[in-house]
């Protein structure tokens, strides 16, 4: 570690010996060194600490260290961050993907959500077989202590799920859900603008965000936007309370209030014309056990995190832009919740 604006470095002699039994040259072990051992622990610790708010290029600089170096420094840092903070047998898991790079390249991430913080970063795809390769890693110990899990609604997640554990009930995520609602609420709005044409079109025109955001979170001119919008256009106006109304379902403590309450929003969408809506009712009737299972008590559980994670981890593939070392990903995703140490 510097002192003040000295830079210290230590000359030390290593003792090496002949071991009498396999006959290699052996070097003593210094507890006080990395194991790179141009840096001691302290100084390894302090530059892995500083690379969880800064990138490797800007430790490097400051340091006056080699890029690869302070990645190799970072890496044995976030190493060390794992074998302090051992997997706990979880209860609740969240499974969600990351994409690595265009072209579907895709990746696992399983976290436990009741301790806050990513526990697996694996597979080869977003296929049964590499969502099987986490329960595989978990043991069968702790597989069957996990109660419920929470995911999207893609297939392989389930289906893995229900083989793997049985015993736990399955929860589709909130945002996801809500997502497909607003692909269908975008595509409405791209009929409508391909269905009129002169004045009607130019309302439209620009406006995707605006019947995409909840209604609280738009400026005054957005939200005078919106009411000109939704008063000029019947069709937009109604799938836009519609999307704005069906939050609502995961309010409810029971499970037959929630089924009447879907029952009635479909019925909202007869004699209206609206197909993607149609679709997406469709696609959550064919969910329904593991949307519905939120409004059981034992399933109440934060689903921001999942969400939170995956915003998390957009930025730390942005700041590491250009980085090929998958593994060095996977050390800063199952790290970037835990204390420094």
């Amino acid at each position: 570690m510097s002192c003040g604006d000295a830079r210290i470095y230590l000359e030390v002699e290593v003792r090496r010996v002949r071991c009498k039994r396999c006959g290699k040259v052996k070097r003593e072990k210094l507890p006080w060194v990395a194991n790179n051992p141009f840096y001691t622990n302290r100084f390894s610790s302090y530059v892995g600490r500083k690379c969880r708010a800064m990138t490797v290029r800007d430790v490097a600089k400051e340091l006056k260290l080699d890029w690869h170096a302070v990645k190799a420094l970072e890496k044995e840092y976030m190493q060390k961050q794992l074998e302090h903070n051992p997997v706990a047998a979880p209860r609740i898991i969240g499974i969600d993907e990351v994409s690595l790079r265009k072209g579907h390249t895709y990746r696992i991430v399983v976290s436990d959500l009741e301790r806050g913080k990513p526990i697996w970063f694996g597979g080869e795809n977003r296929s049964v077989a590499s969502m099987d390769m986490f329960y595989e890693w978990l043991g069968a110990k702790k597989v069957r202590k996990i109660e419920l899990a929470v995911m999207d609604m893609w297939k392989a997640f389930t289906k893995s799920a229900r083989t793997n554990i049985p015993q736990a009930a399955i929860l589709y995520d909130k945002f996801h859900v809500m997502r497909h609602l607003g692909e269908a609420m975008d595509k409405v709005r791209k009929m409508e603008y391909a269905r009129l044409s002169g004045k009607d079109r130019s309302y439209i025109k620009g406006q995707k965000y605006t019947l995409l955001s909840n209604r609280e979170n738009l400026t005054i001119d957005g939200r005078k936007a919106l009411k000109k919008l939704l008063k000029a256009n019947k069709r937009l106006n109604t799938a836009y309370l519609l999307k704005e109304s069906f939050g609502q379902l995961w309010s409810y403590q029971t499970e037959g209030w929630a089924r009447r309450f879907f029952e009635n929003w479909k019925q909202a969408l007869k004699w209206q014309r609206i197909e993607p809506y149609e679709k997406f009712a469709a696609m959550i009737e064919r969910h329904w056990e593991g949307i519905a299972a939120y409004s059981r008590p034992e399933n109440k559980v934060s689903l921001g995190f999942v969400e939170g994670l995956n915003n998390k981890i957009r930025v730390i593939q942005r700041r590491a832009y250009g980085l090929r070392d998958e593994e060095y990903l996977r050390l800063k995703i199952l790290t970037c919740m835990l204390k420094e140490i």
